[in-house]
C-alpha cells in the first residue's frame, strides 16, 4: 500500500507468541490464535472444503457463520526458495496485516468486498508466515467457475465492468485481477484477494489491470464453446467500465484487447 486509511475503534491488535493478530471485535469476540490453523477447524468438524493454488484456502464454518482461512504462499520460482516464509520488514509491512487493513478500508467505504475478520503473522528471526480470515460470501461462484458452466448475459458483463471501475476510481490497483478473483452473486459482483494491492493515483495501471483480466479470460475460455467469451462480452464489460462513478475528467482510456 502506498497510503493508509484510518482504522475504527473496533479494530483490535493482540500480541501472540512470536507474533500478533489484528481483528474486528464487532464481528468476532472469542478469537484465539488457533483460529489460524486448519487443525483447529478440523477438530471442530468445521472445514467444508479447501482450494489449492498459490494461496491455500480453507472454507470453514462455526456457530452458523462461514469464513475463508487463507495461508500466504508463494508461487512460481520464489516458491523454490521458500513456499510460506517472507522477509520481515516490520509488522505493518506483513502481507496479512497490509491486506487486512486495505480490505477493511474498502469494506468500510462500501465497496463490494468480503468483510475482513482477522489477520495473523508469526515471526521467526528475519522471516515470518501469515494467514488471513475473511467472511465467506454467498455467491453463485467465481467468474471462472460460472464461465465453465455456461455463457453470461451482457448485463452481467456490464456489471463486472462497473464493479472494476468503482475500485479504480478509488485508486485500487489489484495485483492479480483475473477471473478467479471476481465473484458473482444474485446481489452483484465482488472482488477478492487484495494481497500486494496498492492505492495509486490515476494512470496507465488501470489499462494494465484490464489487459491482465482480458488475458485471464482468453486463457480460461480457450477450448470452450465460443459463446462463453467473445468480443461482444468484452465490449459489454468496457461499456460498464466507462460508466464512471467519479468526477468529470476521471475517465480513463480503457484497453480494447
Amino acid at each position: 500500500m502506498t497510503e493508509r486509511w484510518a482504522l475504527g475503534p473496533e479494530v483490535k491488535r493482540e500480541a501472540l507468541p512470536r507474533g500478533a493478530m489484528l481483528y474486528d471485535a464487532s464481528r468476532v469476540s472469542n478469537l484465539q490464535g488457533d483460529w489460524f490453523t486448519p487443525a483447529h477447524w478440523q477438530s471442530l468438524g468445521g472445514i467444508e472444503s479447501a482450494a489449492s493454488g498459490r494461496g491455500a484456502a480453507y472454507y470453514v464454518s462455526a456457530a452458523g457463520r462461514r469464513y475463508v482461512l487463507r495461508r500466504y504462499r508463494r508461487g512460481g520460482l520464489a516458491a523454490r526458495v521458500s513456499a510460506e516464509r517472507y522477509a520481515w520488514w516490520g509488522e505493518n509491512q506483513t502481507r496479512p496485516f497490509a491486506e487486512w487493513q486495505l480490505t477493511y478500508s474498502l469494506h468500510r467505504a462500501g465497496l463490494p468486498v468480503p468483510a475482513p475478520i482477522a489477520a495473523h503473522y508469526r515471526r521467526a528471526g528475519l522471516t515470518y508466515t501469515g494467514e488471513i480470515i475473511t467472511e465467506r460470501l454467498a455467491t453463485v461462484g467465481s467468474l471462472a467457475e460460472c464461465l465453465g458452466t455456461g455463457a453470461l448475459s451482457i448485463l452481467t458483463w456490464i456489471s463486472i465492468g462497473r464493479c472494476i471501475r468503482r475500485f479504480h476510481d478509488l485508486g485500487v490497483c489489484h495485483a492479480d485481477l483475473n477471473a478467479q478473483n471476481i465473484l458473482l452473486s444474485e446481489e452483484g459482483v465482488y472482488l477478492i484477494d487484495f494481497d500486494r494491492c496498492q492505492l495509486r493515483s490515476p494512470g496507465l495501471w488501470r489499462d494494465a489491470n484490464l489487459v491482465r483480466l482480458r488475458r485471464s479470460l482468453e486463457k480460461l475460455t480457450w477450448g470452450l464453446p465460443p459463446e462463453r467469451f467473445g468480443e461482444a462480452d468484452w465490449h459489454g464489460l468496457l461499456d460498464g467500465y466507462r460508466q464512471s462513478s467519479g468526477s468529470p475528467g476521471s475517465e480513463p482510456a480503457a484497453a480494447e484487447g
